[in-house]
């Protein structure tokens, strides 16, 4: 009997895995409740995220990037961890016309280094860090006006930015991940992002 999903399996092009290296450029913790983060010399991870960070948790409350729940609903947390791209922050400063973009003023955990389009990382990748840590992929992290408005608040008379960043860094922003194994990651420690295999699905 034929298979009658046999030549649309077929047309799906498919992508074989990858692994490719960066470096960590900068690690950062928001402590108290401001997203807003400051810069560390290392974080120690456990399977909570980050602790004492704002996103720590094995949970946490759905809000407007989930509709499909009442917000405040109690949900799994994919989103412990903010990284961010050198390579990504540098275009999105110069497209929004300011000297730089600190990873502080958006909520960034980890500052990577060396791996092009970060943020089209596709979700299940896992970065493992030479010191032991793995992060797993959830996906890519959506801009907002929030972001926006802390980093027009370092620009006197630049009230813009706060609309400009959602435009300007889209497709751009970074990923949000989870903890995977738990373990202490340290500046300039070098990891490899393990891509799994890809395809674009077609019902």
């Amino acid at each position: 009997m034929m298979d009658p999903f046999a030549s649309r399996r077929e047309e799906m092009a498919t992508h074989p895995p990858q692994k490719v290296r960066g470096t960590v450029a900068g690690l950062f913790k928001a402590e108290g409740s401001d997203f807003q983060t400051k810069p560390v010399s290392e974080l120690a991870l456990t399977f909570e995220g980050i602790p004492g960070d704002v996103h720590a948790g094995h949970t946490r409350k759905s809000g407007a990037r989930e509709p499909w729940y009442e917000r405040g609903t109690e949900m799994r947390n994919e989103r412990q961890l903010s990284i961010l791209s050198v390579e990504e922050m540098r275009t999105v400063a110069r497209r929004m016309e300011i000297p730089e973009l600190k990873s502080e003023w958006i909520g960034g955990n980890l500052l990577l280094e060396g791996i092009s389009n970060l943020t089209k990382l596709p979700p299940r990748t896992v970065l493992f860090f030479d010191g032991g840590a793995t992060i797993r992929i959830d996906g890519d992290n959506l801009p907002c006006r929030v972001a926006g408005r802390a980093i027009a608040a370092q620009f006197d008379g630049r009230e813009e930015l706060e609309m400009a960043f959602p435009k300007q860094s889209d497709g751009m922003r970074g990923l949000v991940a989870w903890v995977e194994k738990e373990g202490t990651i340290k500046m300039s420690e070098g990891f490899e992002a393990r891509i799994p295999a890809q395809w674009i699905y077609q019902a």
